[in-house]
């Protein structure tokens, strides 16, 4: 097995296929309002209908109510979703018995931070910093090695200012199951780089560390 990984804040079918096409395992779908990367349903159906079935589409959520997220979740054809906020373990909880597959968002600076792992049931836990102004990773690199280990026995997915030219140092400190990364694959907010996804994605490929258990799809 390699460690997998996950291109979030595609936005159309173009993008998708070509992290598709170069080896991703994930795609991120964010449904934040505030966001430059925030997709419409009918926009993230389009994406999702472009993927083949061994990739994965992650509907991106924070503090949203489940009712909410099994709505959008449903309407867009997507099963996993991430949780990239303060949501609670009973939030985790409900959205798992509805049948979604749920990473859950743990941050190194703020609430809930790695400590809380063991009271959430999540299929992942997506590693990051935080602190900026948005919820996601705002592309600032981090300690990496603190990530390791912090989810337990479930699966980690590292992300926080991972690009090309640093997944390769971060995985290795980190031994994730997976690696994520948005902002730092693209040309301005919210347009992605087919080039950096390209160059992200080989640098992933060519990783040779531990791995016990798949996360995607």
């Amino acid at each position: 097995m390699r460690v997998q990984a996950k291109i979030c804040g595609v936005r159309t079918p173009e993008i998708a296929r070509v992290a598709v096409e170069a080896g991703a395992d994930a795609v991120g779908l964010v449904f934040h309002p505030k966001s430059p990367r925030c997709v419409t349903i009918s926009e993230a159906r389009a994406v999702v209908e472009a993927l083949p079935a061994a990739v994965a589409a992650v509907g991106v959520f924070a503090d949203e109510p489940p009712e909410k997220v099994l709505e959008i979740a449903a309407a867009a054809g997507i099963h996993w979703v991430q949780l990239h906020g303060a949501e609670a373990p009973g939030c985790v909880k409900l959205l798992r018995a509805a049948g979604l597959k749920v990473i859950k968002a743990l941050f190194a600076n703020r609430p809930p931070d790695f400590s809380a792992a063991a009271r959430y049931e999540a299929d992942a836990f997506l590693v990051e910093c935080a602190g900026g102004a948005l919820p996601g990773g705002n592309a600032k690199t981090w300690d990496y090695a603190k990530a390791r280990g912090a989810g337990g026995a479930v699966p980690l997915i590292l992300a926080g200012g991972l690009s090309p030219e640093n997944v390769a140092k971060a995985a290795a400190l980190a031994l994730p199951g997976a690696v994520d990364a948005s902002s730092s694959l693209e040309s301005a907010p919210g347009e992605k780089d087919p080039a950096r996804i390209r160059r992200f994605l080989d640098s992933v490929k060519s990783l040779n560390l531990p791995l016990t258990k798949r996360i995607f799809p």
